[in-house]
């Protein structure tokens, strides 16, 4: 029953949105309302309720390497890895000059909206949710470029299941996925106004992996080379993604966090 109505609902939206289109042509001046309201639906109703129920079907549950959106597509790929608890991975964040993301709320994202247009700094903008282990991140950073809120270095980052490890046996801790947002434009797969990504996504993990190891030098790396296959390919906003494989695992287990330091 839960199928037959989570169908029938993507069905009626489709329905919705083809006599809101076919009306546009019938109401004169009146037609650019309702091509903005086709839009909408199609944007945020019809095409997103298609792609969870296909993904639903096609996208595996288990760990690949790639992130998923909200629609159920397969976004950014999980390109870091990380050993320590949060706290220390705060610390070493805002020592390496990342500010911590506010979270989606309506306010948080009608800022964000009017900074974009205005070309208005908001350092502490927010990130779209990505899904890992059935659930969003649990903080990410960012780093605005020019004061411009179209552009900057951001990374979401999720806590691992306990005793979870990745394929080859690796234990870690926490996961994240780096990536830099060049423009504001459409998904190519939804039509919703989203943030579009550099292509190279290993220039941004390796800019990151620079800056906090940098930051402070109890930061300690390894490198898993060729943990994935090296792959071009597509995220959930339908833009171009490459990277050769390589995971970068940042321990941070040495250096004392805010919480941990004793006097």
């Amino acid at each position: 029953m839960d199928w037959f109505f989570f169908v029938f609902a993507g069905l009626a939206a489709i329905w919705l949105a083809y006599l809101s289109f076919t009306e546009t042509f019938k109401v004169g001046w009146w037609g650019v309302l309702f091509a903005i309201a086709f839009w909408v639906l199609l944007a945020y109703l019809v095409l997103p309720r298609l792609h969870r129920i296909l993904t639903t079907i096609y996208v595996p549950e288990y760990f690949i390497g790639r992130a998923r959106t909200s629609d159920g597509l397969l976004g950014d790929p999980v390109n870091l890895a990380l050993l320590g608890d949060a706290d220390q991975i705060h610390h070493v964040m805002r020592a390496a000059a990342w500010t911590r993301a506010d979270p989606v709320t309506l306010a948080s994202s009608w800022r964000i909206v009017t900074s974009t247009l205005t070309r208005r700094s908001y350092d502490e903008a927010p990130v779209s949710p990505l899904f890992l282990f059935g659930r969003q991140q649990d903080f990410a950073y960012q780093q605005e470029v020019d004061g411009n809120p179209a552009q900057r270095h951001h990374v979401r980052f999720w806590k691992c299941p306990d005793g979870w490890l990745l394929p080859g046996g690796t234990r870690v801790e926490w996961l994240a996925a780096g990536t830099f947002d060049t423009a504001v434009g459409l998904s190519l797969f939804t039509l919703q106004i989203t943030h579009r990504i550099d292509a190279d996504t290993d220039v941004e993990r390796d800019h990151i992996v620079r800056t906090v190891t940098g930051a402070d030098p109890r930061v300690a790396l390894t490198v898993l080379k060729d943990f994935s296959t090296g792959y071009h390919a597509r995220n959930g906003g339908g833009d171009s993604i490459r990277t050769d494989g390589d995971l970068p695992i940042i321990d941070v287990r040495a250096v004392d966090s805010p919480r941990t330091v004793t006097t």
